[in-house]
């Protein structure tokens, strides 16, 4: 890293950094920490300052516990605190360029995870794209998302991901990005999040385009039931939620309990091969996932905003592999969820001999990909298709030789991130570097040409928009090729 590079805000003047050919801006507050009586509140603007503002180191991460999908992606150990809603950017120049923005929104299901963690780095998509890369860091678990009447709305974690695009909004251009070409890209909880963001009258014109990946739509609690759990939790801590001072009780405990805590709640609320954590975003009304889906495909469309959606081919298998009470799943559990699912505990024999060899686990795997995270893709794609909106899928089906992750959740982000280098989850472990150095070279690409214009396609690999009959889906693996049948409905 060389000399210090500065920008000057309406907020203040920042001191950023040159990384060779880009330069860095960390820890950028984009809202006020929300800490004392602004826990749970709305993000409010964040306060001017004097002089020239550090923005050379990492900031702290939301308050979080470890990651669930750990044994998979790797650990990380950083700074948490409640103060974390800041950026992290990285541009070829501040320049006042306008070049394409990419926002993006990191998983972890709603409780772990930053925008600014190592994982993330935005470097090598910036470069490759000549665009700026914003990473987001949003409050997590019941600090982002616990919904009591008269304290909380449950929604606070999405609130701070809108106050992070109001910001790009303003302050964007100073970095040398286009406010106006702004995509919102994220994975997991982060695509989950756009598919909510979509739908909600205060992101109106914050975001041209949306790339979501590995998103499997959420319902969330009701407010009745998110309210519940608020309520459990102040048990738990040892407040009486009829007192008159609970709420603020509530707002002075300790965020650390509150993150221990909320885990015995997800316990206690956990149902057989269920993924969902015990404070996620309360319910936006839908009465169901299709219902939901409808509306962020409805608004996209209402918007004139771009898609491009995806999925690994066995986004279970994370979950599962790293659970040992999965390994040999119970078979009248497994017999309910294939009813509830596929219609039939008899469908058990279809995916099993779809998979030769398979495990009892792997079948599940299957069955819980295709059910979350496959039909709804297809079913958001068909809607935006019907409507003429531009939309773009694919599946990643890359896999190292008999790893026993398979193409799992998460296992796309090194490559369209380009990290897969720095990264090395033992996810990717004996994979072939230089097939992973292609792979990411041609995803990156992809990615940003989609940032740029809204068509991921590149010169010498077309990449058809997706429409019926013929539904093409961009595959990724050892070949990189359209399919047509995957997502058929």
């Amino acid at each position: 890293m060389d000399k210090a590079v500065r920008v000057r805000l309406e907020l203040g003047e920042l001191a950023g950094v040159r990384d060779g050919e880009l330069v860095r801006f960390r820890a950028v507050p984009y809202a006020a920490p929300p800490v004392g009586p602004l826990r749970f509140a709305p993000p409010q603007p964040p306060a001017r300052w004097q002089g020239v503002r550090d923005a050379t180191r990492p900031g702290p991460i939301p308050p979080q516990p470890p990651s669930r999908l750990r044994a998979a992606m790797g650990d990380y150990t950083r700074e948490q605190s409640e103060d974390c809603l800041t950026l992290d950017i990285v541009t070829p120049a501040p320049d006042g360029a306008r070049r394409p923005v990419v926002v993006w929104l990191h998983g972890g299901a709603f409780l772990s995870g930053a925008g600014s963690l190592d994982w993330y780095d935005g470097a090598a998509l910036a470069a490759a794209g000549d665009l700026v890369f914003v990473g987001v860091n949003y409050r997590l678990g019941p600090l982002g998302f616990l919904c009591l009447p008269g304290c909380a709305d449950g929604l606070m974690g999405l609130r701070d991901q809108t106050a992070a695009l109001r910001f790009v909004a303003a302050h964007i251009g100073a970095f040398g990005g286009d406010p106006e070409n702004v995509t919102l890209m994220g994975q997991s909880a982060g695509g989950i999040s756009i598919l909510r963001l979509l739908a909600m009258e205060e992101t109106a014109g914050l975001f041209r385009r949306a790339i979501v990946q590995s998103a499997p739509p959420r319902l969330g609690p009701s407010e009745e039931e998110a309210a519940g759990r608020a309520r459990r939790l102040m048990a738990l801590l040892g407040i009486d939620p009829a007192a008159p001072d609970a709420a603020d009780r509530l707002r002075a405990a300790p965020a650390a309990e509150l993150i221990t805590l909320q885990m015995q709640i997800a316990r206690e609320n956990a149902t057989f091969a269920s993924i969902d954590p015990a404070f996620p975003p309360v319910s936006d009304g839908s009465a169901s996932v299709a219902e939901f889906t409808r509306r962020a495909a409805e608004a996209a469309v209402r918007r004139g905003v771009d898609l491009l959606v995806g999925s690994t081919r066995e986004e279970m298998h994370a979950f599962f592999v790293a659970d040992p009470a999965m390994e040999t799943p119970d078979p009248a559990k497994m017999a309910d969820l294939f009813t509830g699912l596929a219609g039939s505990a008899g469908a058990m024999a279809f995916y099993a001999q779809r998979r030769p060899g398979a495990s009892a686990r792997d079948v599940l795997g299957d069955l819980v990909t295709e059910h979350r995270f496959d039909r709804p893709v297809a079913d958001l794609a068909d809607q935006m298709a019907r409507a003429g909106r531009p939309v773009f899928v694919y599946r990643f089906d890359w896999a190292p030789p008999g790893s026993k992750w398979k193409a799992c959740h998460c296992i796309e982000l090194p490559f369209v991130l380009g990290t897969w280098r720095h990264w090395e989850p033992p996810m990717i472990a004996g994979g072939d570097p230089a097939q992973m150095e292609a792979l990411s070279g041609t995803m990156m690409r992809m990615w940003a040409s989609f940032a740029r214009g809204g068509d991921p396609s590149l010169v010498d690999l077309p990449w058809p928009r997706y429409a019926a009959p013929d539904r093409p889906v961009m595959r990724f693996g050892e070949l990189i090729e359209p399919a047509f049948t995957r997502l058929a409905c």
